[in-house]
């Protein structure tokens, strides 16, 4: 049996994948390779027609940039290495790149919570306060809220993660997941007080920045219920709850596969549904997050298909003069 240490100069760690579908690994590449590229190519084209449409530059297509240089971000620090692991059988993982891994996918996720909070928000002032909207939402504020979001996302894991390097692990300690993911990570460590305790201490800030955003973004949308119904015509009441379908649709697309995600880890269920519910939540939301924006919002419809069809777009502008 392998000795346990605290010493990370010649620690790797392997990542078990799907240990049942190891028959089926190239074509998991070519499934994970396929996704990627949806996810890469969909949020380039938001990112693309919110900076060059300037129809778009507006503070809630400000924070949809933001939410789609994340979601590229977050899902380049999981797949890549899960294709590697398909395509040319590379399960191991040093003990700085797995931490590095680590640090990136827990503070990405906290990103995108923190960037969902400040789009109910100016949802919120757009609906409740749409006098003093343009005067409360300027560039200067909306900077400072998209940045506050990431510095304090990128902030939150930090000292969890430095503890969790400290634990003791064997020389190659195997990891039940396609990436390092912390509560995976403290359970494959030398179980004594402190993984226990930093099992316990990871799962309690993991629910604290998931219910914490959940109840800020549940809050801003109460108002906005009461305000909209406080609107006197049918039509104002569904154009005012149709600017908010597509960020609820992105909200509960993320908090229920980060409930599936946490929940694998309380439930006993083989280590194939256990890895794949949480793998699912790093795909679905980046995936489904540019394809609910370009189905549901005229606006960001439009610009696609100004900047997909220009010619198609000029035509039909002529055919309306002469109409």
């Amino acid at each position: 049996m392998e000795s346990c240490s605290s010493n990370a100069s010649t620690k790797d760690f392997f990542l078990v994948g799907f240990p049942a579908l190891q028959d089926f690994q190239t074509p998991l590449f070519f499934v994970f390779l396929l996704f990627y590229l949806l996810i890469l190519v969909g949020n380039a084209i938001i990112i693309t027609v919110v900076v060059v449409d300037r129809t778009l530059h507006k503070p809630m297509y400000f924070f949809l940039l933001n939410l789609s240089v994340l979601d590229v971000l977050f899902t380049t620090t999981t797949i890549p290495k899960m294709l590697a692991m398909f395509l040319a059988n590379a399960k191991t993982i040093s003990f700085q790149g797995c931490f590095l891994q680590m640090y990136s996918f827990h503070g990405l996720t906290v990103t995108e919570a923190l960037i969902l909070v400040v789009m109910a928000y100016d949802r919120y002032e757009a609906i409740c306060n749409p006098l003093h909207y343009a005067a409360r939402m300027t560039r200067r504020a909306n900077t400072a809220l998209a940045a506050g979001a990431w510095i304090t996302a990128l902030l939150v894991p930090v000292p969890v993660i430095a503890q969790t390097s400290r634990l003791a692990f064997r020389e190659a300690t195997r990891v039940r997941h396609c990436f390092c993911d912390h509560l995976a990570v403290v359970q494959a460590a030398c179980s004594d007080f402190r993984a226990d305790f930093q099992n316990f201490l990871g799962f309690s800030i993991a629910m604290t920045v998931s219910v914490v955003p959940l109840l800020l973004v549940t809050l801003s949308y109460v108002r906005i219920i009461l305000s909209v119904l406080k609107i006197s015509s049918k039509e104002g009441r569904a154009k005012a709850f149709s600017t908010c379908t597509s960020h609820l649709l992105v909200v509960g697309t993320y908090y229920s596969s980060i409930a599936v995600a946490y929940l694998s880890y309380r439930a006993d269920i083989p280590v194939d549904v256990h890895v794949m519910s949480n793998v699912v939540f790093c795909i679905l939301t980046p995936l489904l997050n540019p394809i609910i924006y370009t189905l549901r919002n005229k606006e960001v419809k439009s610009a696609v298909r100004k900047c997909i069809f220009p010619k198609t777009s000029c035509l039909s502008k002529k055919n309306n003069l002469f109409a």
